[in-house]
């Protein structure tokens, strides 16, 4: 299987398949002889040669450091045996399970994020704003500050980050489940932080259940396809994609990122 080919399989696969190779070219080289610290360099290079190719930069990042970070992990306990740095992914995948990173990997909204939101959104009291993969709520948090009298809800399909997110955000309605699954129907602003493979999925979802007018705010990927209204990027330089269900078109540019 080409390299290609390979960071075309689902996401997390590739970041999988680069830990993977990297242990095996630890493994093969220690057991050749080879001293720790070039087995060491020898395997972070294959991991990354697998890694560069994800698409995006935290991937990228995820995908490389995987290997890297569970070996200095077990230099740090040279007791245990070389298959437990897989038992520490255990706790990972209990709290974020396959499907989660699927649909959009765990990377909380940055504080400052959407800041320039309020400039291009206009929101009327008790309106209903969606969340959808809230994660640990910083989401929710980032959009109350801007709207504190609208009517907030999360969707989370981790079980563990859907308690944690409703603890966190008392004003919001947090639950566990789907994000596809439930409908989005009568929403007046959906807030999406996924993945550029989503984005098809979310544009066919707002289009059949979103009300024509209603916003939808992505934060980093835009719809393919539509023209986004503005650009509301704050802070921290990442783009927040700003789009009205039923519209295309360019009328605002607001923030550092703002579209000419």
């Amino acid at each position: 299987m080409s390299i290609p080919t390979l960071v075309r399989l689902p996401w997390p696969l590739p970041a999988l398949a680069a830990w993977l190779l990297a242990w095996a070219v630890f493994a093969a080289l220690a057991a050749a002889g080879q001293g720790g610290l070039p087995a060491f360099a020898a395997a972070s290079a294959a991991g990354c040669v697998i890694a560069a190719g994800a698409q995006g930069r935290w991937r990228r990042l995820l995908a490389g450091a995987g290997f890297p970070l569970s070996a200095l992990a077990l230099g740090a306990l040279p007791q245990l045996p070389g298959w437990a740095w897989l038992v520490a992914l255990l706790p990972l995948a209990l709290a974020y399970p396959l499907k989660a990173w699927r649909d959009a990997p765990f990377f909380p909204t940055p504080a400052q994020a959407l800041d320039g939101l309020g400039a291009v959104v206009v929101l009327a009291p008790r309106a209903r704003v969606l969340d959808a993969g809230c994660g640990l709520g910083h989401g929710l948090q980032a959009l109350h500050r801007l709207w504190p009298q609208a009517v907030f809800e999360g969707v989370e399909w981790s079980r563990p980050l859907a308690w944690l997110a409703a603890r966190r955000c008392p004003f919001a309605q947090v639950r566990r489940g789907d994000l596809w699954a439930g409908s989005w129907a009568g929403l007046d602003l959906l807030y999406v932080f996924q993945r550029p493979e989503s984005m098809v999925r979310v544009l066919a979802k707002a289009e059949a259940e979103m009300a024509p007018g209603s916003w939808l705010v992505s934060l980093e990927f835009p719809l393919p396809g539509r023209e986004p209204l503005a650009d509301a990027g704050g802070g921290g330089g990442r783009p927040v994609w700003v789009y009205r269900v039923g519209e295309s078109g360019n009328t605002s540019s607001i923030g550092p990122g703002a579209r000419r």
